[in-house]
């Protein structure tokens, strides 16, 4: 595991700080699918016992997020393409309902905040570093959704996130996003910029279909068995 993936955790509730701290990295694709937990390693990197680290685990292995297998290790769970278009399906309507909402309350604050990290996501993709672009393209997102100021909404796009994160890793660098006309960042901006409740609905969700399109299609290939059943994820 990656030293630098998680942060160091106080000692006051140690299951649901260490719960909170994975839940993040998960969401911004920290760990990548197949990912295995060495709980003790975990427990040192974060500075608390073995007991809340697995805790934690097994909660996330309860709402599915990661996977135990044969009883002896926990991973991070992969998604068939059938699992992945379905949840891609449920986002659609979420962060199309969130964006839409976002548009009147979000601050001029936010707005440049987007730009900062959609200029990152791209030199990210443009220098090859793949774990950056990964995060940045959830903090793109996720500041979007949080100016909506609708806690329900945002939890269940969270939870989906959960499941969601991990595969972007898969994104890079067999399945890089590519775009038809300019990349929907832009047109989500440019919606906020002019108010356009309607046209930063549709950017956000033509993003998540014309984003993800070169990953549903990797994932039918490899369940297909024309691209390996194992391949190498972002890591950079």
């Amino acid at each position: 595991m990656p030293n630098d993936a998680v942060g160091l955790v106080s000692r006051d509730n140690l299951t649901a700080r260490v719960f909170q701290e994975l839940r993040l990295a998960l969401m911004e694709g920290r760990f990548r699918p197949g990912h295995r937990f060495k709980i003790r390693e975990l427990a040192e990197t974060m500075g608390v016992s073995e007991t809340p680290i697995r805790e934690a685990l097994m909660q996330l292995v309860r709402a599915r997020v990661l996977s135990m297998q044969a009883s002896r290790w926990i991973e991070v769970a992969h998604l068939s393409a059938a699992q992945y278009q379905e949840l891609r399906s449920i986002r659609i309507l979420l962060e199309g309902l969130a964006a839409e909402r976002a548009t009147s309350r979000i601050s001029k604050a936010d707005i440049a905040n987007l730009k900062k990290y959609h200029q990152a996501l791209v030199s990210a993709e443009r220098g090859g570093r793949w774990r950056e672009a990964v995060e940045v393209n959830w903090q793109f997102h996720h500041t979007l959704y949080k100016a909506a100021d609708a806690p329900e909404l945002l939890e269940m796009i969270e939870t989906i996130w959960l499941r969601n994160g991990p595969m972007l890793n898969m994104l890079y660098p067999h399945a890089t996003p590519t775009y038809p006309g300019r990349h929907q960042h832009l047109n989500v901006i440019d919606g906020l910029v002019a108010k356009d409740p309607e046209a930063v609905k549709k950017s956000i969700q033509a993003d998540l279909l014309e984003g993800g399109a070169r990953l549903l299609q990797l994932l039918r290939d490899i369940e297909a068995g024309t691209a390996p059943t194992t391949i190498d994820v972002a890591t950079r």
